[in-house]
């Protein structure tokens, strides 16, 4: 097959261009490495083109003659969307709708990566499809609008279109070298240069983690069998990993203690999210996905053995 994928230089983009050339299909790669390095595709044989979602000329010749487009770029981030909402919402609405369009036009499947974000503070737990949404952040609202428009276009127009929401993806490739950084990558950074590791608010708050390994393996899964669904699917499994139980695991894998910097809690952060998996166990019964603490050691045993290198996210994705 040929395939397509947005944000392609980045975290979960490169983990997934790599299995997918390892399976044999083309990949196009478009990326505007406003967030990705060029160095997280290093050695892989795929077209990067450098530009933007929003660019329509370069986007139309990524897209060219694709069976699948994969559509992971975004400006991530509840942070970044506090600092500037109109930025994400150009980037994860406008640029899923310019994507969507790009699809409809050559005939195409779509996988659009949302964000459990969407369901912000609705306090039901676990988080099931059929949820009221209640955004609590502008990257939240992005979201919410990206994946409206990808149902949007698979009623209005017959877009064969899956819209995932991903929950606390991490693992090798993921940054730790900015104030955007993920919790994973950012405490693991902290333990690995024996420093304390930054807890806002109390550390209570629980997230369910998802290792990259089992959302490549779903996109993979979506694009060869070409799944498409009539509404949003979770794409995580049901577990729940407090931050404090986060700084003990990472504390057992490396056998030590990690001294915590406690800071304030930030707005716009959900409390408590955990996924309801039964639609995406239904839809993708064979995917048996990565146990998190195994994630986790996978993790910390990457970003140790490349040292500073690791704390880009660029270097050798294992």
């Amino acid at each position: 097959m040929r395939i397509t994928v947005t944000g392609g230089a980045g975290f979960i983009g490169a983990n997934l261009c790599r299995v997918l050339l390892e399976r044999g299909h083309d990949v196009v790669a478009i990326d505007d490495l406003s967030t990705s390095l060029p160095s997280n595709v290093d050695g892989l044989e795929l077209d990067l083109r450098v530009g933007s979602v929003l660019d329509a000329a370069v986007l139309a010749s990524a897209c060219r003659g694709a069976d699948s487009v994969v559509h992971l770029a975004a400006v991530p981030a509840v942070t970044r969307s506090l600092e500037n909402p109109r930025r994400s919402h150009e980037a994860n609405a406008t640029g899923t709708m310019c994507v969507l369009e790009a699809a409809r036009t050559v005939g195409a499947h779509v996988v659009v990566a949302s964000s459990s974000s969407v369901y912000g503070s609705n306090p039901t737990l676990p988080r099931s499809e059929d949820l009221v949404c209640m955004p609590a952040s502008p990257y939240a609202a992005s979201k919410l609008a990206a994946e409206s428009y990808t149902l949007a276009h698979r009623a209005c127009f017959g877009l064969d279109a899956l819209a995932l929401r991903l929950f606390n993806v991490f693992g090798p490739l993921q940054r730790a070298d900015h104030a955007y950084a993920a919790v994973v990558p950012r405490f693991v950074r902290a333990a690995l240069r024996g420093e304390p590791v930054p807890v806002h608010g109390d550390g209570e708050q629980s997230r369910d983690f998802t290792f990259v390994d089992t959302v490549v393996a779903v996109l993979v899964e979506s694009v060869e069998r070409r799944v498409a669904a009539d509404r949003p699917v979770n794409l995580a499994f049901g577990t729940q990993t407090s931050v404090n139980d986060l700084v003990a695991m990472i504390g057992d894998l490396l056998g030590r203690p990690l001294g915590v910097i406690e800071e304030p809690a930030r707005p716009g952060d959900v409390r408590h999210s955990r996924a309801a998996g039964d639609s995406i166990r239904r839809l993708f019964p064979t995917v048996e996905p990565v146990p998190f603490v195994a994630g986790l050691r996978q993790t910390i045993e990457w970003m140790d053995s490349l040292g500073e290198t690791a704390l880009t996210g660029a270097g050798r994705p294992r």
